[in-house]
């Protein structure tokens, strides 16, 4: 796997790796991490499509489901510690 790019966002580190035919994309926040995977074939444009495809409106859903996923956790870990 290798990064073939990165896209600055305040709220979220996000790269994107390209590994076996597939741009893999990784947004991490903290401890917490998604990724999503697509074949380098259902983008037009390459790496260029992958920044169209990330517009405004996927990454502050992105942004929602880490703020699901860190709420998940610390309920999950506060029943862990009674």
């Amino acid at each position: 796997m290798r990064i073939i790019a990165e896209l600055p966002h305040p709220a979220c580190k996000i790269s994107i790796f390209g590994m076996n035919q597939k741009f893999i994309i990784k947004f991490e926040q903290g401890t917490l991490e998604q990724s999503f995977k697509i074949a380098e074939t259902d983008v037009v444009g390459g790496v260029n499509g992958v920044f169209e495809l990330l517009d405004e409106a996927f990454i502050n859903q992105v942004v929602e489901q880490f703020n699901t996923m860190r709420q998940s956790f610390i309920e999950a870990y506060n029943r862990y510690e009674s």
